[in-house]
């Protein structure tokens, strides 16, 4: 018999040995369990880590669950007892096997501590709001207003400021902010922003439309409760916090916390309508009848005050177009405000450039905020989920950039529509406008999110990262299940950016590597926090944003998509040559 027959042969017969063993031994060790489970007194016998055994075997001798530490020890005492050789080999391997998943679970254990201890460090520097909340600002009469900066379908925005600090006479005809692309040195274009009327009037002041609400400022704060979502904690007036708002999705809707990426209200009242600057030919119709004899509004309605921003999104992109670690950056922070609200149980449903707004920050980086919550969903219980029972029942804004599972709803007994998800694929579709491309979704392009398919989206500019052209189109799933949350997406786009040294040579995933990345990546942001305005720019506030989310579930299930991805890249590439 050559040697080759002879292994062949003998590892078959070992094979046929072992899982003979597997099945006998499997009952034994079954047994054993049931035993020490309704035993009352402990264990005569008790597996205690020797000190004489490698380190290696050392820990799996002492797991924490001790199923691998007793089943290595019948292995062994078998070994100088009548136990057969198949029995001692089947316990050895067995213990062996599940020391090594105990060890992973151990290695798990620790890259969810690490990623608890980060947490715990940047959640406690909360995001503080650079404008200084006031004492008063009750009423309307406390305020300077300007000319009109913005009309929407159930409201009106103007510049305003406090009457403590009244703008000069000298720059009351400053415009709101102008763009201007000179050519200047090689063909440089340098963006110089005008903000006189900013430093005059820091304030914007909403004046929602009152059409059937009715005058009372009870019924108005009723009535327009969504508005209060993103309300300070002294945004209304002490002696109306009794008030029990119960609009139209539930009894007092939440308010989210303050967040970079998310508008903030500072103050809240109801006051008389006023003739403002446009009133008679921007909205004459919804003007009271003391203002317009035709017009069908409200003597009283609810003012919103806060932070005055140059422009929306919509008319920035309409000027400037955004290179490609910008418009990174833009997704990014679009994610990070989803999921805040997300986070805190509150659907904006209808996220689009209009609703966006945007500042610069001290380096010329867009900074952008999640604005305009009339149309959101803000229960109690923080589900996200609306009964849709009734075609009456509001689907929210925008129909053209509604999630598929939320268009195709059709109401019925026990229908119920999810919004967990539908804000991040309205993010997927605003990221087209972001990189220079119509959105998809618009009439004008033709797609419809009722009846779309995934290979009918059209592609990016070639300039843009191949990850983030892959985490787009995943966002754009139709089916939900398959569609990353808000707070994944976000953690793709941050490995993306910032981690991608820790995984350029990773196939697989090892948390190790990425746990020390995270440490590391903690320092630096801490650093940049306490040596100057570096800690204030956009990439310190989405880093710190970030970090302070850090979850391992989530954080896995990024890399695993960034991994897929890639491996999916090169067949792409042929796909498109």
């Amino acid at each position: 018999m050559s040697v080759k027959h002879a292994i062949s042969r003998g590892l078959e017969l070992g094979r046929s040995v072992f899982q003979l063993g597997l099945l006998k031994s499997g009952f034994r060790v079954a047994a054993k369990l049931r035993v020490d489970r309704f035993r009352v007194g402990p264990s005569v016998r008790t597996a205690q880590p020797q000190a004489f055994l490698p380190s290696r075997y050392r820990f799996y001798r002492s797991s924490l669950r001790g199923l691998a530490a007793q089943l290595q020890s019948a292995g062994f005492r078998r070994r100088f007892t009548c136990g057969s050789p198949r029995n001692r080999a089947l316990c050895l391997a067995f213990g062996l096997g599940v020391g090594l998943i105990e060890e992973q679970f151990e290695d798990d254990r620790k890259s969810a501590a690490t990623c608890q201890e980060i947490q715990a460090v940047f959640r406690r520097k909360r995001f503080q709001s650079p404008l200084k909340m006031f004492t008063s600002g009750y009423k309307l009469e406390d305020y300077i207003i300007g000319n009109q900066i913005g009309k929407g379908s159930n409201a009106a925005v103007y510049e305003a400021a406090a009457q403590s600090a009244s703008p000069k006479e000298s720059d009351s005809k400053c415009s709101l902010v102008q763009l201007r692309d000179d050519d200047e040195e090689e063909g440089l274009k340098t963006r110089s922003v005008m903000c006189c009327s900013l430093r005059n009037f820091p304030l914007a002041i909403k004046m929602m439309w009152n059409l059937g609400a009715g005058s009372s400022s009870e019924a108005i704060l009723k009535s327009m409760s969504q508005e209060l979502v993103p309300a300070a904690a002294q945004a209304v007036k002490q002696g109306k916090e009794h008030i029990i708002l119960d609009g139209q999705f539930g009894v007092l809707p939440r308010r989210v916390s303050a967040h970079p990426n998310v508008i903030r209200v500072y103050r809240a009242f109801t006051a008389d309508v006023p003739l403002l600057p446009g009133a008679q030919e921007e909205y004459p119709d919804v003007l009271p009848t003391r203002l317009n004899p035709a017009g069908l509004g409200n003597n009283r309605t609810l003012f919103l005050v806060m932070k005055h921003y140059p422009y929306t999104l919509r008319q920035y992109l309409e000027v400037s177009t955004p290179d490609c670690r910008q418009g990174s950056l833009m997704v990014l922070q679009l994610l990070e405000g989803v999921d805040h609200l997300c986070r805190q149980g509150v659907a904006h449903r209808d996220l689009k450039s209009d609703n966006v707004l945007l500042e610069f920050d001290s380096g010329g980086c867009p900074r952008l905020v999640i604005s305009d919550f009339g149309c959101c969903l803000a229960q109690r219980d923080s589900s996200l989920q609306l009964p849709f029972n009734s075609m009456w029942v509001s689907k929210g804004g925008n129909a053209s950039l509604m999630a598929p599972e939320v268009v195709t709803a059709v109401p019925g007994c026990g229908v119920v529509i999810d919004y967990s998800k539908s804000d991040a694929w309205a993010v997927g579709a605003v990221s087209y406008e972001i990189f220079g491309k119509q959105n998809p979704f618009y009439r004008a392009v033709g797609l419809e999110s009722s009846k779309y398919e995934e290979k009918q989206l059209p592609l990016l500019p070639s300039t843009v990262p191949a990850e983030v052209q892959s985490l787009i189109r995943l966002l754009l799933r139709r089916n939900p299940s398959k569609r990353p949350s808000a707070r994944v997406a976000a953690n793709m786009l941050h490995l993306s950016i910032w981690g991608r040294n820790a995984l350029a040579s990773q196939n697989t995933l090892d948390m190790k590597k990425l746990a020390d990345w995270l440490l590391c990546q903690s320092a630096v942001v801490l650093l940049k926090g306490c040596c100057g305005p570096s800690g204030n720019s956009v990439e310190a506030e989405l880093q710190r944003s970030f970090l302070s989310n850090l979850e391992l579930e989530d954080l896995r299930t990024a890399v695993c998509f960034l991994l897929y991805g890639r491996q999916l890249q090169p067949a792409a590439s042929i796909l498109s040559a």
